[in-house]
């Protein structure tokens, strides 16, 4: 397969420019309520907004992420005037004006425009926030021979005088090796980050998988430590498995985890509840 290069958008609401870890632990920082640096993160796979119903409707996918109170949002399988099942819409351009939020958007597929058309059609990821963003990046992860291309996005993310990375990914579903080769950059990418991170995602496998132990090598997973139940994500019409993560250094504290039940996408988004360590502490940023 053609390795695709990367591309990237960004933007905000009101105006469009293209362009092994330590465990976490439940218990949050004594710091008063005023200086703790709350931050509600979703990850959300939103089959380009074509929900288990058969339906396209991004207003539903809009409604979800209002009602999640997100501040931080990671979305996969994000249509960029891609085609005629999502209406040709930029999707990420579209959700961040509906919800007030900036946007970085990541390109893992940027194929020529159809004939009559002059946008690109391309296909990704992205990241929403509700906070000041930038340094956006997309690193394409590696690519087995007639595998889909994907990517790893990152953005910056400025919570009252504290730094976030955020990465979002969506791993290959058609090979564990692959996973574990895209696996691999991401922890690489985390380890070197010289702040807290949160890395969300559509990782295609269950925490009962020989990947696992590779995705939670550097970074740790929330729900086994505030989530409640099994978590499964997928499908949403009929969940059978937990495919989706939110995945912390040991700077974030997490303090929260849900499923959220809908059907907009064949997904359900996963809705995490996190506490950056504050900007005064010495702790809190790595060397």
């Amino acid at each position: 397969m053609k390795r695709f290069a990367s591309f990237l958008a960004c933007g905000v609401a009101a105006g469009i420019a293209v362009l092994g870890a330590a465990p976490a632990t439940a218990t949050t920082t004594s710091l008063p309520d005023a200086a703790q640096r709350a931050v509600t993160v979703v990850s959300y796979n939103i089959h380009h907004a074509q929900g288990a119903d058969g339906v396209l409707d991004l207003e539903r996918i809009a409604q979800v992420l209002e009602d999640s109170g997100a501040d931080v949002i990671g979305l996969q399988e994000v249509d960029r005037h891609f085609g005629a099942r999502s209406e040709y819409v930029d999707q990420a351009a579209w959700l961040a004006q509906r919800l007030g939020m900036s946007y970085c958007y990541s390109a893992n597929l940027d194929l020529d425009p159809e004939a009559g058309r002059t946008d690109r059609r391309q296909y990704g990821t992205a990241i929403l926030s509700a906070y000041p963003m930038d340094d956006c990046e997309n690193t394409l992860l590696p690519l087995r021979a007639g595998e889909e291309q994907r990517g790893l996005a990152q953005a910056d993310v400025h919570v009252r005088g504290v730094e976030l990375r955020v990465y979002n990914t969506h791993l290959t579903h058609q090979s564990a090796q692959g996973r574990l080769d895209q696996a691999a950059v991401f922890n690489e990418k985390a380890q070197s980050a010289a702040m807290p991170v949160v890395l969300v995602g559509d990782l295609n496998a269950k925490p009962d998988s020989a990947e696992y132990g590779v995705f939670t090598r550097v970074l740790a997973d929330v729900w086994p430590v505030v989530g409640d139940g099994p978590g499964y994500t997928f499908d949403s019409d009929n969940p059978i498995g937990r495919i989706d993560y939110a995945l912390t250094s040991s700077e974030v504290t997490p303090v929260a985890a849900e499923v959220i039940p809908t059907i907009a996408s064949d997904h359900m988004p996963l809705k995490t509840e996190v506490v950056l360590p504050h900007p005064s502490s010495h702790g809190g940023v790595r060397p």
